[in-house]
């Protein structure tokens, strides 16, 4: 990461107020002229000619910028490498009940656009702009030297790196990554498809929002957008019954599978769409003591937000109705661009329109390996509510 006179790059007036405010990204609008090529660390310089920092450098997506360092501080191989060592060291201070959690979060543990993931023995690691990208040696080392893991993949295949210009891949980085790994989750035992899974392999940002949802459960449950049967497996220690519904035959196979793997009989996985299912339950006087809604994300840009609101209403209100009296629902988004005003706000015209009367027993967000960093409203994007219908 050697640094020369040509990579500098100047922002205007409102770019820096941006940075003083302790947002890590520059937009291009806020260029004002660019000594740089793709993914390189460049300097940042003010309207008064004054250091800003170091950055990573994009000629291709609108954040141009992401801010590794301050003022003077270099942003070089011994920074990059200390940081890792942080982010590891405050996961391993967290002592979490599970072998698959997140050891890297991006802007949250200051290293912008870089996720990484453990899952028993192996790491699966994400580098989503150009300069983290072109890192990923260094970084894959750094991780190497600190944890010894038996494999690293890079699963670098999200459709946001279509933005910096960059291919979309997944490759083997180091060691021996085998087709699926089995991880535990509390006493839930998952097998992990690395490779095909969504995001890195699971969600595992919903870890601790599973445990606080078993304080609650009970009775029926149903469990809509299942996906792996996340919330049902860790329900069902409390729950009679089960329904888990997802839109797509895989993972209506993963749940079955996962069901049995842990000896859960009463759980019974379905392929559906939830919003016709929610609407049937309903006609038919179906009725449940616990129902999870942890839908995929609505809407993943501002022009969604609209529909995204609708889509949130109807399946909020059917669950509602759906619901029994001093029963508990589990409603999640995972949208960034629907904040949580805005959700509750739905969750308000729902209960309205569903004529029930509910109460707000928890807020809650992400586990606590997904951190928010304050003054950067893009970490916070998982959004869970635990409602109890009164009548």
């Amino acid at each position: 990461m050697n640094i020369t006179r040509s990579q500098v790059v100047f922002i205007s007036a409102r770019g820096e107020q941006r940075l003083r405010s302790g947002h890590p990204w520059i937009y291009r609008t806020d260029i004002v002229d660019a000594h740089a090529t793709g993914g390189d660390m460049v300097t940042v310089v003010g309207p008064r000619d004054r250091v800003l920092g170091q950055a990573l450098f994009s000629d291709q997506s609108q954040i141009t910028l992401r801010m590794m360092t301050r003022g003077d501080a270099v942003a070089d191989d011994q920074l990059l490498a200390a940081r890792i060592d942080a982010a590891v060291r405050f996961r391993e201070s967290l002592a979490l009940d599970a072998t698959a959690f997140r050891l890297i979060h991006g802007e949250a543990d200051l290293l912008p656009s870089l996720v990484v993931d453990r899952y028993g023995d192996h790491l699966v690691l994400q580098t989503l702009s150009q300069g983290m990208d072109k890192l990923l040696p260094a970084v894959a080392s750094h991780l190497q030297e600190r944890l010894r893991p038996a494999g690293i993949l890079a699963r670098n295949d999200p459709k946001v790196r279509s933005l910096e210009g960059l291919e979309r891949t997944v490759a083997v980085v180091s060691g021996d990554v085998p087709d699926s790994v089995l991880v535990r989750e509390g006493p839930v035992q998952y097998e992990v498809d690395l490779r095909h899974g969504q995001k890195t392999g699971l969600f595992l940002d919903q870890r601790e929002n599973r445990e606080a949802a078993a304080r609650y459960a009970s009775g029926r449950l149903l469990d809509a957008f299942s996906y792996n049967g996340g919330f049902g497996l860790s329900l069902a220690g409390r729950c009679s019954h089960i329904d888990a519904i997802d839109i797509s035959a895989d993972a209506v196979a993963r749940i079955a599978a996962n069901a049995a793997r842990n000896g859960i009989a009463h759980l019974h996985a379905r392929e559906a769409n939830v919003f016709d299912e929610l609407r049937r339950f309903e006609r038919a006087g179906e009725r449940y003591d616990t129902i999870v809604l942890d839908p995929p994300a609505f809407a993943k840009n501002k022009a969604a937000v609209p529909n995204a609101r609708a889509g949130y209403k109807d399946i909020n209100l059917r669950a509602m109705r759906v619901l029994k009296p001093g029963g508990y629902l589990i409603t999640c988004s995972c949208s960034y661009n629907v904040s949580e005003e805005m959700f509750a706000e739905v969750l308000h015209e729902a209960a309205a329109d569903s004529q029930a009367h509910m109460t707000v027993v928890e807020k809650r967000s992400q586990g606590r390996d997904h951190p928010v960093l304050v003054g950067v409203p893009e970490t916070h994007y998982l959004k869970c509510f635990v409602l109890r219908r009164l009548d």
